[in-house]
């Protein structure tokens, strides 16, 4: 995991310049890996067979939380996400990150062979419930995560690629009605998405200045701590869903490059991890996780370079945040559980 460590640091060099050269910033991140790293080293020090042993549990009080919130949440922002519980308040949905592919890779563990398309209705259904929750929220970002971890389960469990056909022309097909379903600033984003010219001081500003900055990092980039766009305070969220730009800019194709080779092997490690798995539910989980983790890269990427909408994921490893670093290395120390587990079954 030698990389993820180095893409930790280099997360702390581009949170320096993209805060504004802010040490108290930085130092704050420093404590959130530190905390999410002492997760991970948990992780990875519990048996796969007890985390499947947790799986139904952990996704039954995932979902009771879920339903609190929208029940009792505290709204923040025009969003109800978050419950509180006295001395503190808890996020439900971060949970569901972890809990949902361990409970649908429990679920089809149990299936052994060639699960029938009952199973695949019930872990559909399984996956659809938090994901409608979180929506409701509204949380978008987090809900497409939790859909996507689930779905490559369903996916990795041998769902027909028939299906997935099928599936896709629906959506398709009942676009309209989902488009009527959508918040006004959802609907919004897409807009912008198409357009963000339409309004350049408004809702398309955040993907024309990160664009910009892309843009004018060049080959080589202008230089650490020396990009306009963010130094200048162009470029808004720059620390958090928008570093990803501070990064292009400073650092320029080459350093976009070297960014992706990091992920790359990250996502190459845990697909190997994920093969070598001795275990249905481990492999599963592994591949899961693993391309999630893909996910995420791709989709801050994608709306900061202006080819999916804007819909607030962060940049694994790299933005500031500390509950979506600690579920990050919680997943990562899943993995090293996995891989650490099967060499002493295997020894």
């Amino acid at each position: 995991m030698a990389c993820l460590f180095f893409t930790l640091i280099v997360g702390l060099f581009v949170l320096y310049s993209a805060s504004g050269q802010n040490l108290t910033r930085v130092y704050g991140q420093g404590i959130n890996i530190i905390v999410a790293l002492s997760f991970m080293w948990a992780a990875a020090n519990v048996a796969p067979n007890q985390l499947e042993r947790i799986a139904l549990p952990l996704y039954t009080l995932g979902v009771l939380l879920l339903i609190a919130v929208a029940l009792f949440g505290a709204v923040s922002h025009g969003a109800r996400r978050w419950l509180s519980l006295g001395i503190t308040q808890i996020q439900p949905s971060e949970l569901m990150r972890i809990a949902m592919p361990m409970m649908l890779a429990w679920y089809f563990s149990k299936r052994e062979g060639k699960p029938a398309m009952a199973d695949f209705a019930i872990g559909g259904l399984l996956l659809l419930v938090p994901v409608a929750l979180i929506i409701k929220q509204p949380d978008l970002g987090t809900a497409i995560l939790i859909g996507a971890s689930g779905f490559y389960i369903l996916f990795l469990a041998g769902l027909s690629w028939k299906l997935l056909l099928g599936g896709a022309i629906a959506f398709a097909a009942s676009t309209p009605l989902l488009w009527s379903s959508l918040h006004d600033y959802q609907r919004r984003r897409i807009e912008i998405l198409l357009d963000p010219t339409q309004d350049p001081l408004g809702a398309g500003y955040h993907t024309i200045q990160a664009i910009i900055a892309l843009g004018s990092g060049g080959i080589a980039g202008k230089g650490w701590i020396k990009g306009t766009q963010a130094q200048l305070d162009f470029l808004p969220e720059r620390s958090t869903d928008f570093i990803f730009a501070v990064f292009g800019e400073e650092f320029g194709l080459l350093g976009n490059a070297l960014l992706l080779v990091l992920f790359s092997l990250i996502i190459l490690r845990g697909l190997i991890i994920a093969s070598q798995a001795q275990s249905t539910f481990t492999r599963l989980l592994a591949g899961s996780i693993t391309l999630t983790f893909f996910t995420y890269a791709f989709v801050n990427m994608g709306m900061v370079s202006g080819i999916l909408p804007v819909v607030g994921v962060p940049l694994p490893l790299i933005s500031y945040g500390g509950t979506s670093m600690v579920t990050l290395c919680l997943s990562f120390g899943i993995l090293m559980s996995i891989q650490t587990h099967k060499k002493l079954v295997a020894s």
